[in-house]
Order: structure tokens, then sequence, then C-alpha cells
């Protein structure tokens, strides 16, 4: 196992800034597949060598199976409750201050666990759900095949997590997809600042300003996309997504023949060197172990002043409603 270090945060407690496993199945992948055993295999190869930070969300409908190894893992000893940092976030459809604690509760039934590390509203744009549905089985209401926006203030949620945060059922809370105005609109208003932000960044997305407004603010802050989320069409395939590759820009692949890496490497590399933790998807076996072998090397300075500045800049996720 490596040992993959960790950033601080606000808190006290340590966020795996490297040995980070997302577990990013979306609704599609699992029906088409009909396969959490694949998930299950992922995960146990994750932590077998050596993940310790498990991120999803009530929306990727996988906790319950997430919830299912871990328990395995705690049972038989393998793992204690302590050893592993978990990650989840809010559906974008349960903003509303009475709904918000049957949810975390339904999550943590779900995932077997009587507490999360970090707690994340998952995007600023809250959206209705469907009236029939409860906190156990949410779906968005849609009209004319679109999402139908819910007036809830981004403060009046931030507030509900404060008050679990002080009950302890949430270790640490933070924001996830929230822009600049937007954080520093709960910041200016918190009694609990947010401890992390979790959002888009990668080569051509390289959020710079934003870093700055969370080093400045003591907020950890975790990139996604990280690699370009090559497989985030299969999403929803009808979309036009937005075109940007960066495992396969010029200065990915020459740094990845000189340090004879994967261009996924050089790109978790570059963003471990910014100090950002990095939460990269898969379910492949082979992939997890390649995304855990970037501490045999170092980009010099040099390098990451080159990639740092490199001329594309695209968004690849969208948050049209």
């Amino acid at each position: 196992m490596i040992n993959c270090g960790a950033v601080k945060l606000a808190t006290g407690a340590n966020l795996p800034l490297r040995f980070c496993v997302q577990i990013y199945i979306t609704f599609l992948l699992i029906f088409q597949s009909s396969n959490p055993t694949a998930l299950t295999a992922a995960l146990k190869t994750a932590l077998d060598v050596g993940y310790r930070l498990i991120d999803t969300a009530y929306v990727y409908g996988n906790e319950a199976v997430i919830g299912k190894v871990l328990q395995e893992y705690f049972t038989s000893g393998k793992l204690k409750r302590e050893d592993i940092f978990i990650t989840t976030k809010l559906p974008f459809i349960a903003h509303k201050p009475d709904e918000i604690e049957g949810v975390v509760k339904k999550q943590l039934k779900d995932l077997q666990v009587d507490y999360f590390d970090l707690y994340l509203i998952h995007c600023p744009c809250p959206c209705k759900h469907r009236p029939e549905n409860t906190p156990d089985n949410y779906k968005p209401l849609l009209e004319d095949g679109r999402l139908v926006p819910e007036l809830v203030d981004h403060l009046e949620t931030w507030k509900v997590l404060e008050d679990l945060y002080k009950k302890g059922i949430l270790k640490a809370i933070g924001l996830s997809n929230f822009n600049e105005e937007q954080v520093q609109n709960v910041l200016d208003h918190a009694a609990v600042k947010p401890h992390n932000l979790q959002v888009e960044t990668h080569l051509y997305w390289p959020q710079k300003e934003l870093h700055e407004l969370c080093k400045k603010n003591n907020i950890t802050m975790t990139s996604y996309a990280t690699l370009g989320s090559p497989g985030r069409a299969t999403f929803n395939p009808n979309f036009t997504w937005p075109t940007g590759e960066p495992m396969k820009d010029p200065l990915v692949l020459q740094l990845a023949g000189k340090y004879k890496k994967s261009p996924a490497q050089i790109l978790l590399r570059h963003m471990t060197q910014r100090g950002i933790c990095i939460i990269p998807k898969s379910v492949n076996p082979d992939r997890i172990l390649e995304n855990c072998n970037i501490f045999d090397f170092k980009l010099t300075e040099e390098e990451i002043k080159q990639l740092d500045n490199v001329e594309k800049r695209i968004r690849l996720f969208l948050f049209d409603m």
C-alpha cells in the first residue's frame, strides 16, 4: 500500500490528498449494465490498494452498494470506520430546509455509517421533486422535459448543514459546483465556514481564481473531471457535450513520454502538485491501480508552469436547466 498524504480541513481532520476513489456510476450505467457487481469489485480493488476516500452522492444511486462493501470490511476487521473518509452530497432536489435531515438520515442508513466525514451541497441549482416522492425515493420534477427550479436560498440550506455539523452527524460541510460569487455569499453569512469545495478542475479549466479564494479562506479544494471525464457522454447521450480531451493534449503526451507514465498519471500528478485533491473515477481495476502510481516522479516547476498556462480553456460540464 502506498501512503498518499493528506491535506487538513479547517476542522483538523485529514482529507486524503491523492488516494481518492470517486464511485461515480450514473443511473444510466447502473440500469444499462444491471451490474452492482462491477462497482463492488472496483471498490474492493480500490480499498485493497490503499484508497481511503470514497466520494459518492445521493444522485449516483450507489450508496447502498457502497455501504454493503464497507460493512463487509469493517466486520472482517480489514478496516475500521475511522480509516475511511466518506464524502457524499445533498441532492439538488432536496434543498428545502424541512427535507434535508430526512435525506441525510436515508444516506446514513444506506451507507451503514453513523456519520459522514464530509457532506456537500451538490449543486447551487435547487430544483423541485415530484410531489408524490418521499426522501426515500426522490425523483426530479420535469416539465416539457426540463427541470423545474425551486426557489430556495443557499443560505437556508447551509443553515441546516451547520446544525447537522454541530450535532456531529456531519464532521465537515462544504459546497460543490459553486462559483466564486456563490462561495463568497456563503462565507459572508455562515456561522460555520465551508470546509471543502468540489468543482470541475482540469488542464483546460484550472479554476485559478477560485482556488485562490479557497486558499485565502482555509477551504480545501477537490477536483472532479481531472482527466476530462471522457465517459461523461454516457450520462446523457442526447446532449451535445463540449469537446475537450486533456489526455490528448500535446504537452501532456510529451511529458508522459518523458516520465514513462500515462497521460492520466501526468494530469493527476499535476493536480496534486497544485495542492488540490483528486477523485479519479474508474470501475476498471487496472486503471484504479494506475491512478495510484503517481508518487514515484515529480513534475518540475517549469513543467507545472507550462501546464498551468496552456492556452485552451473550456468547461466540460454545464448546468443549464
